[in-house]
């Protein structure tokens, strides 16, 4: 989701603060004692605390039982102890009570009333994702160490008392991750999600298919992992549009990997139980080098293709045949069995229309359609994708592109271009989520100094423009304001390849971002905002979190190393036949380092053949069933 264009413009910016306050409550006092992130609506802190022993008990009614469950794993691992969770009347010390509360539907279903007293903990909500809540809230109070998974030792367990009340300010309230550039495991994915929990964000768009690689089993089109999956290299260095393909190089390492349709039912269950939606994002009509990799009729040439290894935008685009069509709600049926998500999102961006103009067949296609152009045909094949959707109680959601030649009824617009597309359709009486490059494009550099940072997309977005993001904008009409459903930070992936880099992007901007979505605008406070990041870092590190330091040094290196390149569900040749691995924790699998390679050093495989040795790798992490780092970098061009 993004262009030179885009690119050049924001590098050209000087990003300012916030506009103005939209929401006019009064300024309520912001207390650092308590250092939680987003920070609540109200906090009163009361004297004293509570202190947690091995005698603690959770008290439970029945609805909240499964969150009490959840509330004693949380704890276990530091403290050491295995908590008794129990339904019925709590006792009058030494318990944390857990309650559903019909009373508090004020506070909405995902708002929650937290008191903690000497004697006892009582978190109240309307429903189970205000109380799941209320218990992130109640880790965060307690000392960072409680996110070790080991007993830490001889440490005071104590919650400082305190009567908080919280509700979310948007229900939408995002994160994107990019699996297509480069694929991530599915056990980091799950990590993902933990990370979203805590921050009590709700949406996880999981971008599962673009140029470079199709990430989803789909059963009735399997050369869509088989091909579309696996690429032969990727593009070393920083990708320009302007440099000649014969000056461009490349690392010679095959990568590719996707995700079983078991696979990514574990993955929506993982999130359902901690409360986040998973939105899949199949693209069309654009970015589509994969799919038509895997089958090249449906392409405008019916030529072979190889899965695009290096990024920018491609000319390939989906025909606008009936047999596509069918081709590509037969994918989004498989794709509605496994995401019970409302939310379908179908990408819709940076759809080049070069091949659609010069093609004859589209040409009278279009004229057979009545649509006009190529924007028209664009409109009209969102909107098949929406009428489908819509006939199956599900809403069609696309970047703002699909503005373009008309809106289709039921669209969800994701505004990234700037927010002029999200104010265009929320007057249109569409839903919109703000996802601007300018706020939310957690790829970006995080430093002016770029030679300083990890190669990345571009860009400059720092901690403070992403606190200082304001997702309702000045020029939206208040009448308009309810269709924001929220926002969302976007983590693409061209220079992520692996998830150490990506956590070292995302955090702690979409920490920022976190609190930009839930806490009132009046709330906000930068100064206040880093001092509670202090000791949230903490709980991060205790995470294993590689975030970014706030001061840009030490710490955390980012890993710029290799990807990894997973073979497990891969045809492999065997006896001139192709035989799929066996999924799993018994699947044979490669993999290249973790950590990052300096920029400049070689990394080389060692293979089973060859038992020449390799250049030592600057991590000392390796995996089980791959002997060596595997990736040449290429020197870092600033750009």
């Amino acid at each position: 989701m993004r262009t030179a264009a885009a690119l050049l413009l924001l590098e050209m910016l000087v990003i300012s603060g916030t506009a103005a306050a939209r929401d006019q409550s009064p300024a309520a006092p912001v207390d650092n004692a308590v250092a939680v992130i987003p920070q609540p609506v109200t906090v009163d802190v009361r004297q004293g605390a509570f202190t947690l022993t091995a005698a603690t008990a959770i008290v439970t009614d029945a609805a909240a039982h499964p969150i009490g469950h959840q509330l004693a794993r949380y704890l276990e691992p530091a403290t050491g102890f295995t908590l008794e969770v129990r339904t019925g009347d709590a006792p009058a010390r030494g318990s944390i009570v857990l309650r559903i509360d019909p009373a508090l539907e004020r506070l909405g279903p995902e708002g929650y009333a937290l008191d903690v007293e000497p004697a006892r903990i009582v978190a109240r909500a309307p429903g189970p994702a205000g109380l799941f809540y209320a218990v992130q809230t109640i880790r965060q109070l307690l000392p960072p160490q409680i996110f070790r998974e080991a007993p830490v030792g001889e440490l005071a367990w104590t919650v400082p008392a305190v009567s908080i009340e919280d509700y979310p300010r948007f229900a939408w309230r995002g994160a994107l991750l990019d699996v297509g550039r480069h694929f991530l495991p599915k056990e980091f994915v799950k990590k993902y999600i933990d990370l979203l929990a805590l921050h009590k964000l709700n949406t996880f768009q999981l971008h599962l298919t673009d140029d470079q690689g199709w990430r989803l089993e789909i059963a009735r089109y399997p050369k869509l992992t088989q091909v579309g999956a696996w690429r032969k290299e990727t593009l070393a260095g920083r990708y320009r549009s302007d440099q000649p393909e014969a000056e461009r190089q490349y690392d010679g390492v095959p990568h590719g990997g996707f995700y079983t349709q078991e696979d990514a039912r574990e993955i929506v269950a993982y999130a359902q139980a901690r409360f986040v939606t998973v939105v899949p994002e199949i693209e069309m009509p654009g970015h589509a080098v994969a799919a038509i990799a895997a089958y090249p009729e449906l392409g405008i040439t019916g030529k072979p293709v190889e899965v695009a290894r290096r990024w920018g935008v491609f000319s390939e685009i989906f025909n606008a045949e009936p047999s596509t069509i069918q081709f590509l709600q037969n994918v989004l049926t498989e794709v509605l069995a496994i995401f019970p998500s409302r939310y379908i999102h179908i990408g819709g961006d940076e759809a080049n229309k070069d091949m659609w103009k010069a093609s004859p067949r589209i040409q009278a296609r279009i004229k057979e359609l009545g649509v006009g152009d190529e924007h028209g045909l664009q409109s009209w094949f969102v909107r098949q994708m929406d009428a489908f959707l819509t006939a199956r109680n599900r809403r069609l959601v696309g970047w703002d592109e699909i503005l373009e030649g008309g809106l289709a009824e039921n669209a969800v617009v994701m505004s990234w271009r700037g927010t002029e597309g999200g104010i265009a359709a929320a007057r249109a009486g569409h839903d919109v989520i703000m996802t601007p490059t300018s706020h939310t494009y957690l790829d970006y550099y995080q430093s002016k100094d770029r030679a300083a940072e990890p190669i990345a997309l571009g860009g400059f977005l720092p901690l403070e423009t992403v606190y200082a993001f304001e997702p309702v904008p000045e020029a939206l009409e208040p009448k308009f304001a309810r269709h924001v459903l929220g926002a969302q930070g976007q983590l693409w992936t061209e220079y992520i390849p692996n998830a150490r880099k990506a956590e070292y992007m995302a955090f702690p901007r979409l920490t920022a971002l976190s609190e930009v979505v839930w806490t009132p605008r009046a709330r906000k406070d930068y100064a206040s905002f880093l001092e509670r990041l202090t000791p949230h870092l903490s709980r991060l590190g205790a995470l294993d979190v590689n975030f970014r330091p706030v001061d840009g040094k030490g710490g955390h290196p980012a890993a710029d190393g290799p990807a990894a390149v997973r073979t497990a569900n891969r045809p492999r040749r065997r006896s001139g036949r192709t035989r799929p691995h066996a999924s799993g924790s018994a699947a044979r699998r490669r993999y290249c380092c973790d950590r990052s390679c300096r920029a400049g050093s070689t990394c080389s495989r060692r293979s089973r053949r060859s038992r020449r040795a390799a250049p030592p790798c600057r991590s000392s992490r390796r995996r089980a069933g791959w002997q060596n780092c595997s990736r040449r970098r290429s020197k870092r061009h600033p750009g």
